[in-house]
């Protein structure tokens, strides 16, 4: 096979083949979300059409992700809406309304966000099934939290589609549809992990979101608070729970190799993590 076929979809094969989700969420701790209503290609900033000086500006900041925002539907304004966040035990949401895009290169007063955000990647030119998946949950999310659902452009993990990132903690959940997207973000509303959808907390390293998501499912946890990270170092990691420390061990390997994109014929592996051991101290 030389071309894409048209039909196929990551997001379909996956559940025949079950892939973990569990270390998958984005390992990024600094974003910056710009709105900017598209259209969005492939490489959505590279490709959009914000201002060359824009779009270089967003291309030089070393050590940040960016993404771009819509309402569902493709709304914008009045103004240009961004948010800044910084993942991590103490997580940090700031926002702005710049007057125009342009805006970014200088200043920017920012303001705290304490509101949750629902992040949904639906952009279908960097994968189909974002968009195929995607929308629907953005659309079902919207209708009952209007101010807090944004379309984002690529939060990694085409294969579990639809695919959403929760701030401000981070939590990153996959395999969603319309109906289990508006159970899994009342229950991050109401403060508890939806464990079946749960890639991991964004801005920890795999080895730091897997364990957590097994120390959860040991000890029946399901708070957000109720696990926090203390330390990572490689596949050593410290948490605490129920006032007490926990160190799990966890082994990265390779996985086998798959097509984990609808646009790409080609085929890599992604990390398997396994928790060696896990102890009380």
């Amino acid at each position: 096979m030389t071309d894409v076929d048209p039909a196929f979809r990551c997001s379909r094969v996956d559940p025949v083949d079950p892939e973990p989700m569990a270390g998958t969420a984005p390992t990024d701790a600094a974003w910056l979300f710009v709105e900017h209503a598209g259209p969005w290609g492939r490489q959505a900033v590279a490709e959009s059409r914000l201002p060359d000086a824009v779009r270089e500006h967003l291309a030089g900041l070393d050590g940040v992700r960016v993404q771009l925002i819509r309402r569902h539907g493709g709304e914008s304004g009045p103004g240009v809406r961004v948010f800044s966040a910084t993942l991590g035990p103490t997580p940090v949401v700031r926002t702005a309304v710049l007057g125009d895009v342009t805006d970014l290169l200088g200043p920017i007063a920012w303001e705290a966000h304490d509101e949750p955000l629902w992040f949904v990647c639906t952009n279908g030119r960097r994968d189909v099934c974002c968009a195929e998946a995607g929308r629907p949950v953005t659309a079902a999310l919207a209708a009952r939290w209007p101010e807090e659902t944004w379309e984002t452009t690529h939060l990694g993990g085409h294969r579990f589609s639809g695919t959403l990132l929760a701030l401000p903690s981070g939590i990153a959940l996959g395999r969603l549809d319309a109906e289990t997207a508006v159970r899994a973000v009342a229950d991050l509303e109401a403060g508890r992990l939806p464990v079946a959808h749960a890639r991991g907390r964004a801005g920890a390293t795999g080895a730091a979101q897997v364990a957590e998501l097994h120390l959860r499912t040991e000890l029946d946890l399901t708070g957000l608070a109720d696990v926090t990270l203390l330390a990572v170092d490689g596949g050593d990691v410290v948490l605490e729970a129920c006032g007490e420390r926990y160190d799990v061990r966890v082994e990265e390997s390779v996985g086998e190799s798959r097509r984990q994109s609808c646009a790409d014929l080609k085929t890599k592996s992604a990390p398997v993590h396994r928790v060696e051991s896990a102890s009380r101290r």
